[in-house]
């Protein structure tokens, strides 16, 4: 469930990893005593004066103290996790362990580890996983000066989050299957009889779902009005897995389904360049969700954390989730492929906070168990 990341350094190991469950650490190979105990906070801002972040040099030295990190992160650890890890580790020379899962494990983790009297986390990103653990006590009150810069709208009123990537939610279809310019362009069209049987989606309760599916419905379309289209919908026999939105895209590149109802599009996109036949359909409205990222109350690691959110956030973190055909938060710095990112002309999409996911989900969800089990 799972996946365990550790980026490689130069280090002392000390203790077990993270997943052993008990407390570890490392720590970094030092020659001399205390050379850079008088040169300090100036000579560690000239070191890192062109690593394009907002950080101070108070919590550069302090996070270098700590040497070590540990992210629990949703992101996907080829595409993003790892590039990621290693470009933090060679700019500040502190090593990251990454634990990758859905953003309802690594909340449960978190959860867990906290019962036991144990966090091991320092960070955790996700769309939902920092309500729960915010109700919890669990996230610290503190956002990066790299944030400051964002619109309101991508960091937390409060200071317990701040968005990191846009996710934008649509169909996807098999190229293959089906031509281009054939496929399903409006909601409407989801519902003719040709594609009875066709379709799929993730039936878990989740945004990238068809719980999220519903939730786009029900918001663009009215109660009333909405639920006449979804109950239309569940005669179309859509195919339900309980898997990842990136799973169910790749059941639709495998040619067992055409159209997948929930898929990230930045997904197909990735893919098609690969050379699989898939593409996404820019139907009104999409959803579009923030990947937040906080960092964890009283973790093992505080400064290190801090500087690794603010790194994400800065302008060279985001110049990495560009580079892998993510969708950056900040709008100064372009996607790869900017038709992905809703324009609110040609392509629009309803935005979701992870509050308001997190109020709505049970809807949502009841929706599904009524018309689509």
């Amino acid at each position: 469930m799972f996946e365990f990341f550790r980026t490689s350094e130069s280090t002392i190991k000390v203790g077990r990893s993270p997943t052993s469950g008990l407390s570890g650490h490392l720590l970094p190979v030092r020659s001399g005593k205390r050379i850079l105990a008088r040169a300090g906070l100036l000579a560690i801002a000239c070191l890192f004066a062109n690593a394009s972040r907002a950080a101070d040099a108070a919590l550069i030295a302090a996070a270098q103290k700590e040497g070590h990190v540990v992210w629990y992160t949703t992101q996907i650890l080829n595409q993003f996790a790892r590039p990621a890890a290693d470009a933090f580790q060679k700019t500040y020379g502190i090593s990251v362990d990454v634990v990758r899962a859905d953003a309802s494990e690594v909340a449960l983790r978190i959860l867990n580890e906290a019962r036991a009297g144990k966090v091991l986390a320092d960070v955790f990103d996700g769309t939902t996983a920092v309500v729960a653990l915010k109700k919890a006590g669990l996230v610290l009150k503190w956002s990066p000066d790299s944030a400051q810069r964002l619109p309101s709208e991508d960091r937390d009123g409060e200071g317990y989050w701040t968005g990191t990537n846009l996710y934008v939610i649509t169909p996807g279809f098999n190229t293959d299957l089906i031509p281009k310019g054939s496929e399903p362009r409006a909601y409407a069209d989801l519902l003719d009889p040709r594609w009875k049987g066709r379709m799929v989606w993730n039936s878990s309760p989740a945004i990238s779902a068809s719980a999220g599916f519903i939730g786009v419905v029900l918001a663009e379309m009215g109660e009333d009005k909405g639920m006449e289209y979804l109950r239309a919908l569940s005669r179309q026999n859509i195919a339900g897995l309980q898997v990842a939105a990136r799973q169910v895209l790749d059941q639709v590149i495998a040619g067992e389904f055409a159209i997948a109802l929930g898929i990230f599009n930045n997904h197909a996109v990735i893919s098609a360049a690969q050379g699989a036949p898939v593409a996404w359909i820019a139907m009104n409205p999409a959803m579009s969700v923030l990947s937040v990222v906080s960092v964890i109350k009283e973790p093992p690691h505080p400064n290190a954390g801090k500087l690794l959110v603010d790194f994400l956030v800065s302008e060279a973190g985001q110049k990495i989730y560009r580079d892998a055909d993510y969708m950056p938060i900040d709008a100064a710095t372009p996607a790869r492929d900017e038709s992905l990112r809703p324009d609110g002309v040609k392509f629009r999409a309803i935005s979701f906070t992870p509050e308001r996911i997190v109020a709505n989900m049970p809807k949502w969800s009841g929706v599904f168990q009524q018309l689509f089990r």
